[in-house]
């Protein structure tokens, strides 16, 4: 049912415009470079971008897999009655004017329109739907991100413009993103289901506001997470965060400790920000998530103990070094080091070689199942050949490792290094800690 929208093979654009800086020309760039037949439709126009411009779906001969809708929202349902006529196979209706001000028969009868042809929509009030596969991008959004394995759900288009924008400077990427605004046809879970299968999606996030169907949501995401994580940010959480939501996607946001509740029921990752939600979904997108019990290797005691802290505040296990471990350590390089525990300190003027041994010996640690490697700059660190080697003990060993580089200019390079070999850096101590939290399955 979904497969028309993300990979259609022909796309008629109502609404079309060349008028800068405004939807119906956002959206007509942005198909325009895809490899997609694309058909305008505006009933003033003759030509657009170069382009022949149609007064109306019914006048395109060929047969229509998506039409995107971006006129005045009192005008949708005699659009979205020629689309029927027409048989296409799905609908995205950009517009707004719909039960986010009030208009709740509006989009009544959009809805039974379409569902009453088995047409599929997406919206509407929403910023429209992105598959990086195939560069198609049919929104107005600014321009495609990166390619990648994370899926973004999301009742807000602006988040997804900064997330967006965001990830243009990160090493990770996107699969699919939708905006799918008020959900007058299809819903979140309907997203879920299409995803679960999806060969380029390996983590799903999601904005939200209120879910519509929660019995449904609860039986989907139950299967979903199982297959793949889902990590969520839920807004509307205080009395005015509520009211904004109703008056932005219509979405009624119920009370947060039963959205937290079920969350926590069917296996859902929930999240208490959007750098949290990306930090997140990015380390998923490289890692699996384990089970409690975390190592700490340091170049700074003082990391070593924030550490800790943080990781005591949200019920992570430190475990103690066995004797195997101690054994494995008893080596010439860690002569001068007295303290061997977890974490282990392997004192400012380490070098690279210090750090082996250190990060290997826990590896092989059962009750480890992923380490936190924290490396601050001396004048004798190696950030460089640090980062080489936990990309070559993390191949051997395959547990989770989040490196906490934390410094500035010293470590671009080290840190392009790790993320480029799908290992996680974060340079806070406390906001790879969150992290951690998140990706641990068992407390």
């Amino acid at each position: 049912m979904l497969n028309n929208i993300f990979n259609p093979k022909t796309i008629a654009l109502i609404g079309a415009s060349e008028e800068p800086k405004t939807v119906g020309s956002g959206i007509a760039l942005n198909l325009l470079k895809s490899k997609k037949k694309i058909f305008f439709v505006n009933i003033k126009q003759k030509k657009i971008f170069k382009k022949k411009v149609y007064k109306s779906i019914l006048e395109i001969k060929e047969k229509i897999d998506l039409a995107i809708i971006a006129v005045p929202g009192g005008v949708v349902s005699n659009i979205a009655l020629e689309c029927v006529q027409k048989k296409v196979k799905g609908v995205i209706v950009i517009s707004a004017g719909f039960s986010e001000n009030g208009n709740m028969e509006r989009e009544k009868e959009l809805k039974d329109i379409l569902d009453k042809a088995n047409i599929p929509l997406v919206g509407p009030n929403c910023l429209g739907i992105v598959n990086t596969k195939n560069n198609l991008n049919a929104s107005f959004a600014p321009f495609i991100p990166k390619k990648g394995n994370i899926a973004l759900l999301s009742q807000s288009g602006a988040i997804i413009d900064s997330i967006i924008d965001i990830s243009r400077t990160e090493n990770y990427g996107f699969s699919k993103i939708v905006s799918f605004g008020n959900e007058a046809g299809l819903d979140l879970s309907d997203y879920l289901n299409y995803l679960v299968s999806d060969k380029e999606t390996s983590v799903i996030a999601i904005y939200i506001e209120g879910i519509k169907n929660g019995r449904k949501f609860l039986e989907t995401a139950s299967k979903v997470s199982k297959v793949k994580p889902i990590i969520v940010l839920k807004s509307g959480k205080t009395k005015l965060g509520k009211s904004a939501a109703l008056t932005h996607t219509g979405s009624l946001a119920g009370d947060s400790k039963i959205y937290s509740s079920v969350f926590k029921q069917t296996g859902v990752i929930e999240v208490n920000s959007i750098e949290e939600l990306l930090l997140t979904a990015k380390a998923l997108s490289f890692n699996k998530r384990f089970k409690n019990g975390v190592g700490i290797v340091t170049n700074g005691g003082g990391f070593g103990v924030l550490a800790v802290d943080y990781l005591d505040a949200e019920k992570i296990k430190v475990p103690q070094l066995k004797k195997e471990t101690l054994k494995f350590l008893d080596v010439p390089v860690l002569k001068n080091i007295k303290g061997r525990n977890n974490p282990f300190d392997v004192l400012g003027d380490a070098l690279a070689d210090r750090y082996e041994v250190v990060i290997e010996a826990m590896l092989k640690q059962e009750d480890i199942h992923c380490l936190l490697v924290i490396q601050g700059l001396q004048v004798m660190t190696e950030p460089e050949k640090t980062a080489k080697i936990i990309i070559k003990l993390q191949k051997r060993y395959e547990k989770p490792i989040i490196v906490s580089f934390i410094g500035g200019e010293s470590f671009k390079k080290a840190i392009s290094i790790i993320e480029k070999n799908k290992i996680t850096n974060i340079t806070e101590i406390e906001k790879a800690v969150k992290v951690i939290k998140y990706l641990t399955y068992e407390k």
